[in-house]
């Protein structure tokens, strides 16, 4: 299975209508010490220096970014990537 299968936006169909009822942001601790996030399937991207500041700006990102049916949810993907020598 795919990544892209396994972390996806999860939506709801009415009528024609394509409601978002969830967002996912794929979050990575920044080189310069905070977060940085970015929406999956979305141009979303925020930053902030502690979780809970990251959280709020992206709370408000996405108020901004939607406008009008704003997803419900908001699903936070943290990624830690490490390296090491074989």
């Amino acid at each position: 299975m795919s990544r892209k299968s396994i972390i996806r936006l999860k939506t709801l169909y009415l009528s024609k209508e394509k409601i978002m009822t969830e967002i996912i942001f794929i979050v990575v601790e920044s080189q310069e010490g905070g977060y940085e996030a970015k929406a999956l399937d979305q141009s979303i991207f925020t930053e902030g220096d502690t979780l809970e500041e990251l959280k709020q700006n992206v709370k408000e990102a996405v108020h901004c970014h939607f406008e009008e049916d704003t997803p419900k949810m908001v699903r936070l993907h943290f990624v830690k990537e490490e390296v090491f020598a074989a």
